[in-house]
């Protein structure tokens, strides 16, 4: 039996893919995601990594893959810093064992390989998570809505075919789209909300974040609001209501509830519009290079909420739930099961099969 693990190392949260392998076929996943805000933890990352690893794998491991976003984190002067800081703690921590890295191109490389280039390797989650819905579709986009941001993924001819490779690119041509189900400030969703006084415009001060507007609308429970509150505030919602009223400068002793709920509705369908705006671009890119049909596969926290009902504004042609395709809880952690799986398949030299759901 052979064991790999994946990592995703984002900038908020790190993702972590076990893959239990005999006879190259998967018989064992497990995933273990953790709030990890690298901003204010970057010197405790071999900490974490220490006990990612031990929670889910004390045994021995025959391989690890990595993928990272984290280096976009202020922790860091440049990316280049960020992930050179990255790569190092992954050494410290995984010494013993062969490691690759994801790249943009959606190649897994040596750890050895990429220093030379760093920045190949930085914010490419996405190709791992595109890797996998590639072995299901030959076409096919992916979106994934995470607590942070959302990618939208073009899959061609059994092929990631993004493209954009840097985040700056990516945000360009839509692939990117900086809007996510929990972490997301207000004003970078709406610049005014309808108030009993008339359209108010926002205040850009960090008030709230999209994790309240789900909350008081019911898309989210407490506990599915994994990351900390724009005040170091509770997650009640009477707390989440309060939040939503500071962002036009207001209170609840001003603001009645249903007010504020209309506000959190006002600003759900925008935050859906920003994401059907990119998905649009990608999916018209990907459709005009497809004879065949063109499912779109929703993902990550938002997928219910968010992924699901832009993909039905688009009018897309099938709209595909991967945990309809993945075994049970995998979908929690795609880009670090992506790597986990290109890792067994560099070590056995072949793709390995699931045999359970």
């Amino acid at each position: 039996m052979a064991a790999f693990l994946g990592l995703d190392i984002g900038g908020a949260n790190t993702k972590a893919a076990l893959l239990n392998t005999e006879n190259k076929k998967i018989t064992n996943y497990r995933s273990i995601s953790k709030y990890f805000p690298m901003w204010k933890n970057s010197q405790n990352l071999p900490n974490l990594l220490l006990n990612l690893k031990e929670q889910l794998s004390p045994a021995p491991l025959d391989a690890l893959a990595i993928t990272l976003t984290a280096e976009l984190s202020d922790a860091y002067s440049t990316k280049q810093a960020g992930i050179s800081h990255i790569l190092s703690c992954v050494t410290q921590v995984f010494f013993d064992i062969p490691c690759y890295v994801l790249t943009t191109d959606a190649k897994l490389l040596p750890l050895e390989a990429v220093w030379k280039n760093l920045l190949e390797v930085g914010g490419a989650n996405w190709a791992a998570t595109g890797w996998v819905i590639a072995q299901y579709f030959q076409d096919a986009v992916a979106l994934d809505v995470g607590s942070t941001s959302t990618s939208i993924i073009p899959i061609i001819k059994g092929k990631v075919a993004a493209q954009g490779k840097g985040d700056l690119e990516k945000l360009v041509c839509g692939e990117l789209v900086y809007t996510g189900s929990l972490r997301t400030n207000i004003a970078a969703i709406v610049q005014t909300l309808p108030t009993k006084y008339g359209p108010a415009g926002v205040a850009s001060e960090l008030f709230a974040l999209s994790g309240d507007v789900h909350l008081v609308l019911g898309n989210i429970s407490e506990a599915a609001y994994s990351c900390e509150t724009a005040d170091g505030r509770g997650k009640a919602l009477p707390e989440a209501y309060a939040r939503l009223a500071r962002v036009v400068c207001a209170d609840t002793q001003l603001l009645s509830t249903q007010e504020i709920h209309a506000m959190a509705k006002h600003i759900y369908a925008k935050q859906i519009r920003q994401i059907t705006k990119g998905l649009v671009k990608v999916y018209k890119y990907t459709k005009a290079q497809s004879v065949n049909q063109v499912p779109v596969v929703v993902m990550g926290v938002g997928k219910t909420f968010l992924a699901h009902k832009a993909a039905k504004k688009v009018g897309v042609d099938v709209i595909v739930d991967l945990d309809t395709l993945l075994p049970i809880g995998a979908g929690v952690a795609v880009p670090a099961l992506g790597v986990a799986w290109r890792g067994a398949s560099n070590v056995l030299g072949e793709i390995p099969v699931w045999t359970f759901r």
